[in-house]
């Protein structure tokens, strides 16, 4: 255990800087997770840091009798392994639908101290302290591959398939691609951590591969013998003062459309759990709950039940995966008509991001606001996307969609196209 009073200083947040640093250069794999001391429901993320260069393969992913840490994301196309589903779009990066590693190095930041699970000797500390910030690049040639116009006949395609009754609901998304020739995953995420701390943070090296996320919402939660879903759908901007603020919650709130859309991934999310639990548990344990995020207000869902006995994770995933919220309803229709509608191949994007401890107990995200690049190829791409329903109005889905990009375009010194 170590202890840094000066935690709540700038000294502790250059520290954090110089870990991960420090673990680039010595590791294949690390994770670092913040949640930002959020109030969000049944907690965010816990502070947490991974670093280590065994990687998994995907049946020592599923494999329970080692008792193991493992941490990685699940890739939005694994969903082509657990349904007769394809994805056909162009692919920006090559990422591999299982990315996990067993790490060496773990430990929790807590209040004023770090508590580590391995025994960590004095020079470790040292070690971090003597390493030197670089001047870093967080600039990126930033293209957005639908403008405006193409955006709406898009939704309109997609409220055609709607009255055709094909989907009910679909999640739309368009990406954001950028090239550079010396950009700084690292850096980056900090500079994303000041200008929007979200509660399931997540800076993610993969060899040559990064997850820089920002993400406001969770996939699913295990403690125990109890399972939490918490699907996002209905967002709205923060406003300019408090009494805008209470304004654009509380339309938020009365949202005809963003509760339905809210409602019916509330239901596909029970439905889901209902094949992994014991009858009768499944309980919605907040409907439409609006939480405060640093630039906007978020309609959560919780729900909750018990497991059924000896599921194991893998039987968890493939009776969940992927979150409803990124799909839409009917889910398998939903996501055949995602890959004909979208340009590209999801990848990690709207996957899942997390960590299994040694107990079976586990915690994932939602890989939304998020960056994903390979320093290798100097590309990265992030996604965005909002519910397409029946009332939609494609001009303000089309503003939601930059409402989400803003951030990481503002880290990225982007601009959208017109």
């Amino acid at each position: 255990m170590k202890r840094f009073p000066y935690q709540y200083s700038p000294g502790f947040k250059f520290w954090k800087q110089k870990l991960m640093y420090w673990a680039n250069s010595n590791f294949d794999f690390f994770a670092y997770l913040d949640g930002n001391a959020s109030p969000y429901p049944s907690e965010p993320f816990q502070n947490l840091f991974f670093a280590g260069s065994q990687e998994l393969s995907e049946s020592e992913i599923w494999n329970e009798s080692r008792k193991q840490f493992k941490v990685g994301i699940i890739g939005y196309d694994y969903k082509n392994q657990l349904e007769k589903l394809k994805s056909e779009n162009p692919s920006y990066l090559g990422l591999p639908e299982l990315c996990f590693f067993t790490p060496s190095i773990c430990f929790q930041f807590e209040k004023d101290q770090v508590n580590s699970k391995y025994k960590l000797s004095e020079g470790f500390w040292k070690e971090i302290e003597t390493v030197e910030l670089p001047n870093s690049n967080t600039s990126c040639d930033v293209i957005s591959h639908l403008n405006k116009m193409e955006y709406i006949e898009k939704v309109h395609a997609i409220q055609e398939q709607i009255r055709e009754g094909e989907t009910y609901e679909l999640n739309f998304c368009q990406t954001f691609e950028g090239t550079f020739e010396n950009w700084d995953p690292i850096s980056s995420f900090f500079q994303l951590q000041e200008v929007s701390p979200m509660p399931f943070s997540v800076l993610f090296k993969a060899g040559s591969k990064w997850l820089v996320s920002a993400s406001p919402e969770r996939f699913l939660k295990k403690v125990g013998t109890k399972i939490i879903a918490q699907p996002i759908k209905g967002t709205i901007r923060r406003g300019k003062n408090e009494i805008e603020d209470q304004e654009n919650k509380q339309a938020l709130l009365e949202s005809e459309k963003e509760r339905a859309e809210n409602l019916m991934i509330t239901d596909l999310t029970r439905n889901d759990l209902s094949k992994i639990s014991k009858t009768g548990s499944v309980q919605v344990q907040e409907l439409f709950g609006i939480y405060e995020l640093p630039r906007v207000f978020q309609m959560i869902s919780t729900v909750q039940s018990t497991l059924k006995p000896d599921i194991s994770f893998k039987e968890i995933i493939d009776a969940t995966f992927p979150m409803g919220s990124m799909t839409g309803a009917p889910k398998i229709r939903t996501m055949e008509l995602i890959d004909e509608l979208e340009s590209f191949k999801r990848n990690w994007f709207s996957g899942a991001f997390g960590w299994i401890d040694e107990k079976g107990d586990f915690d994932f995200s939602v890989i939304i606001r998020s960056i994903l690049a390979d320093l290798a190829t100097k590309k990265l791409y992030f996604g965005v996307g909002s519910a397409i329903t029946s009332d939609a109005e494609a001009a303000l889905e089309y503003e939601e969609c930059l409402l989400k990009a803003q951030v990481l375009l503002e880290v990225l010194h982007g601009k959208p196209r017109k």
